[in-house]
């Protein structure tokens, strides 16, 4: 909320705007489509896994560049209500763990993604380290179920936990990048976290 007392996620910008006019249900399918562009994330043919994938944005583009020889698992506790193509399947579970044996219905993955965010508590700290929790068991599942070679990507606010959330990535994978999308609003703190080339796991 801001100093006025006025939502400044309530109104539509332009993103939002051209998401609904491109039939996607959030805007946040351009921050996808950015660090897609940049790092060269998705290609055709890839086994995709999409963390809280609710409402859908971000399968949906994933979706289309995989390709038809390509599959994604969409996963959340919320119902996602968005239709997609055949090489979509979507799970209503819990998509953080490991004990939810759907995860790995397609596994290995060559993609990870993870947007997830926690509802905000309206305190900053504690909404920072529910931010870096959904970050590392996000981490745990790429860790578990991604494929060597494989890249993830995960949101993270901003914090204290920033180093300790790129170092471990950095153990994982040869190529860690740090991405602010244009499409990130300008009162929001967060970041994305991308590994690139995932290890081979130690023996």
């Amino acid at each position: 909320m801001s100093a006025k007392g006025k939502n400044p996620y309530r109104k539509p910008d332009t993103f939002t705007k051209a998401a609904k006019a491109q039939g996607f249900p959030a805007r946040s399918v351009f921050k996808l489509e950015e660090i897609d562009r940049r790092v060269r994330l998705l290609r055709p043919g890839q086994r995709v896994l999409d963390l809280g994938a609710a409402p859908g944005s971000w399968s949906m583009y994933a979706a289309q560049k995989i390709g038809s020889k390509g599959h994604l698992l969409a996963v959340d506790l919320s119902e996602i209500r968005q239709a997609f193509g055949p090489n979509v399947t979507v799970v209503r579970g819990d998509a953080l763990s490991l004990a939810n044996d759907a995860l790995a219905l397609f596994a290995p993955y060559d993609v990870v993604l993870s947007d997830m965010a926690p509802a905000t508590t309206g305190s900053k700290a504690a909404d920072q380290w529910r931010s870096y929790e959904l970050f590392d068991r996000a981490l745990s599942v790429a860790e578990a179920l991604g494929a060597p070679g494989s890249a993830f990507v995960g949101k993270l606010f901003m914090s204290e936990e920033f180093q300790k959330a790129r170092e471990r990535l950095r153990s994982l994978y040869d190529e860690v990048r740090v991405i602010r999308p244009e499409g990130t609003r300008s009162v929001s703190s967060e970041v994305f976290l991308v590994g690139l080339a995932r290890k081979q796991p130690s023996p």
